[in-house]
């Protein structure tokens, strides 16, 4: 057992900031919380962790991440894209998915668990697009992770933009991943591409193999509004309407994006329990808008956070999440901090099946993070959040917990090498960016 002493303690957002409260953790869950008079009281040889200049907080839930993705970072390309569909065709596509191989899996699966641990994210949902990299992908990318000490829920991008054999073995690829069977750390999902990249008899096989499984079933949807004039044209539909119409939707759909939602769609959404997760970065980065959150939010849907695998600092991610609505709106009265809070951690964990996460009461999983408080004005019960999501940075992190052990301590991830990773990502990386002989790449384990 272990005793983490806090000088404020988050449990959720609900029950808000205790002061000089820390926890007690039995094995890898919460046994109790409780201030840190009481948990000294009674020591019984336990392991102390003393806190008492930080915030305790539940550890974050990126709830959408592409790892490959830290690979194309500062690539430098031949022509600008033009909008929306030109970044899938005239980059993303063929210059970074198509030539991904196993190395390139591996280094860029380290380097974004130690981005993402040293930004406080301790559970994750990836999405892997390599469609020559398959089978195999996933197991490359589950040993890493298992490795890091992180929680990730790990899927294949299936679609059918290749050939319809492609498609089918990413179907396989994450139905072999699920079958394996999810431990506390390392699970799979199903999850597909877009209408665009998917017929309607795949998309309807695909939700059919998640239910069959288990498992969550996980789209892109309407990332910009080339997915909806796209159905609008073929369907005489919106997508949300296309899934509806498939009989797809229901509480194991995780959406990502949702940028252009129509207000019958949100409703959608709403009755059929779907969640949603929100990435205001990465969004701006493709030009895609910004996404209808507030009134998500306002209608009941469950959204969380995801850095997209574009900008993996969780703190950054947040304010996006803080700011961009209050100017889209013209109203600073929007997505409060304590919201966007709530979206980074026990939203995120909702909307990915495991409310065990994001919280720090008794039974909860023992994820936590401990920031330093030292902010240069005074921290209090009332403006804990806006001090957190504004103020707070990774370099703030003073330690990073996993089911009760530690991860991460002053700035330094102990699971990974740093330097070794650092080392293996960059050359892979200019392997990747080696693109002018059109060659695309292919698995290799």
């Amino acid at each position: 057992m272990a005793v983490v002493l806090g000088g404020y303690l988050v449990p959720s957002t609900a029950r808000g900031p205790l002061r000089e409260w820390g926890l007690r953790i039995r094995g890898d869950a919460v046994l109790e919380i409780a201030p840190n008079e009481e948990l000294l009281c009674n020591p019984g040889g336990e392991e102390i962790y003393d806190f008492r200049d930080c915030i305790l907080t539940p550890g974050f839930i990126n709830g959408h991440m592409h790892m490959y993705g830290v690979l194309s970072h500062g690539i430098e390309v031949p022509a600008a894209p033009t909008g929306f569909q030109s970044f899938l065709d005239d980059f993303w596509w063929p210059l970074v998915e198509n030539r991904l191989d196993h190395d390139m899996i591996r280094a860029s699966t380290a380097w974004a668990c130690l981005e993402m641990l040293r930004s406080g994210i301790t559970t994750f949902c990836d999405i892997l697009e390599a469609p020559y990299a398959i089978p195999g992908a996933l197991a490359v990318e589950k040993k890493v992770v298992e490795r890091a000490g992180m929680r990730g829920l790990l899927s294949f991008e299936a679609c059918e933009r290749v050939s319809p054999e492609n498609g089918q073995l990413g179907l396989e690829e994450n139905a072999r991943l699920i079958k394996e069977g999810s431990s506390d750390f390392v699970g799979g999902l199903m999850s597909v591409h877009t209408t665009f990249t998917c017929s309607p008899s795949f998309l309807k096989a695909a939700d059919g193999m998640a239910r069959s499984l288990g498992a969550l079933f996980h789209m892109h949807l309407s990332e910009s509004s080339y997915e909806p004039g796209y159905c609008l044209e073929k369907y005489g539909k919106r997508p949300v309407e296309v899934y509806r119409d498939l009989g797809i939707l229901g509480p194991h759909v995780v959406a990502s994006q949702g940028v252009d939602l129509s207000p019958e769609e949100i409703e959608l959404l709403k009755e059929h329990e779907v969640k949603l997760v929100h990435m205001p970065l990465s969004n701006c980065e493709v030009g895609g808008g910004i996404a209808p959150v507030p009134l998500l939010l306002e209608q009941g849907v469950t959204v969380g956070l995801g850095t997209d695998g574009y900008i993996n600092n969780f703190f950054e991610v947040m304010r996006g999440a803080f700011l961009l609505h209050k100017a889209a709106q013209k109203n600073p009265g929007v997505m409060p901090a304590s919201t966007v809070w709530a979206m980074a951690t026990e939203m995120g964990a909702r909307a990915l099946g495991r409310p065990d996460l994001g919280r720090l009461e008794p039974g909860c999983k023992a994820d936590l993070v401990a920031v330093a408080a030292d902010t240069p004005t005074p921290v209090n019960e009332k403006n804990i959040f806006d001090q957190l999501v504004l103020y707070r940075n990774p370099e703030n992190i003073r330690a990073v917990m996993v089911g009760g052990r530690l991860v991460a301590a002053a700035g330094r991830v102990l699971t990974l090498n740093e330097q070794e990773v650092r080392a293996q990502v960059k050359e892979a990386a200019l392997r990747l960016w080696a693109f002018k002989g059109g060659k695309t790449g292919h698995g290799s384990s």
